[in-house]
């Protein structure tokens, strides 16, 4: 199964939820929430994941795990959290979840800016996960070891999207095992991925402030996590990587990057409580 994050934080959600009901009429104590969600046990013949929000604030994800819930409402990634049943992981879950019409309207809106929509969302799905499953986190930083994401000697050699595709769209992405390519993508996204597929925070450092268009393809490790589920419309998945192929350190110098192991404060959400939800 592949795992998908989207790029989220806490303190985005804290910001979007003043901006929303500014933009709703909502007391500035509250924050958006789904008005009707259901969630069943997934088909455990259906291997497939599929995760996204559709226009509107709907939320649908099909074959998800409480672990991939987790990281899409706070920005974290799976060794981010600590603690918890093993279900979280190995139990999979069918959900639809939709706003109020006010705040699906509110988040249409967005106040002309994207991350609103977006961290209005995770705030919905953390509302969620206290509601249904009856989540309940602490959060911790610790000193772990990082990898920062710089440019190798050289300099890049991605192509940059040029200013009329970069204002054109959101980043469009396709991902496989051992595989990403990227069309109008930023570091960050880049960084983000990385992450995902070692296990380690990935910071960027590398500078680089444009949008580019690159593939990156490698062999991956055993131990190396598969990229998420695509998200709802988004692109099909690619082929599998070459097994003889360059492992992504080495496929990341091809690109004029590189990845430096360093030490620095990660940040953990520690499980105190979690239940399964019951079907409605």
């Amino acid at each position: 199964m592949r795992h998908t994050v989207s790029i989220k934080t806490a303190a985005l959600a804290v910001i979007a939820a003043t901006a929303l009901t500014q933009s709703s009429g909502q007391s500035p104590a509250s924050k958006p929430t789904f008005e009707v969600a259901s969630i069943k046990p997934a088909d455990p013949n259906d291997r497939n994941t599929r995760v996204g929000f559709e226009p509107g604030g709907r939320f649908v994800a099909n074959g998800i795990n409480l672990s991939l819930l987790i990281q899409q409402a706070y920005g974290v990634r799976d060794f981010q959290i600590s603690g918890g049943p093993s279900w979280i992981r190995s139990e999979r879950f069918n959900i639809s979840a939709k706003p109020d019409a006010e705040t699906a309207a509110a988040i249409q809106r967005g106040n002309g800016n994207p991350f609103d929509r977006n961290s209005a969302m995770s705030a919905m799905l953390e509302a969620l996960l206290v509601d249904r499953f009856h989540l309940k986190i602490t959060r911790e930083t610790k000193e772990l070891p990082i990898y920062t994401l710089v440019v190798a000697k050289g300099g890049p050699k991605m192509k940059e999207a040029t200013q009329e595709a970069a204002e054109g769209g959101r980043p469009q992405n396709s991902m496989g095992r051992g595989r990403l390519n990227f069309q109008r993508g930023p570091m960050s996204i880049l960084a983000m991925q990385l992450s995902n597929q070692l296990g380690r925070t990935v910071v960027d450092k590398s500078g680089l402030t444009g949008n580019y268009d690159y593939t990156l393809e490698w062999t991956p490790d055993p131990g190396q996590q598969q990229l998420g589920p695509r998200e709802v419309g988004g692109p099909e998945r690619e082929a599998p990587a070459d097994p003889n192929g360059p492992s992504i350190f080495t496929a990341l110098q091809e690109l004029g990057l590189k990845l430096e192991s360093t030490k620095g404060p990660v940040e953990i959400l520690v499980i105190d409580h979690v239940a399964k939800p019951t079907e409605n």
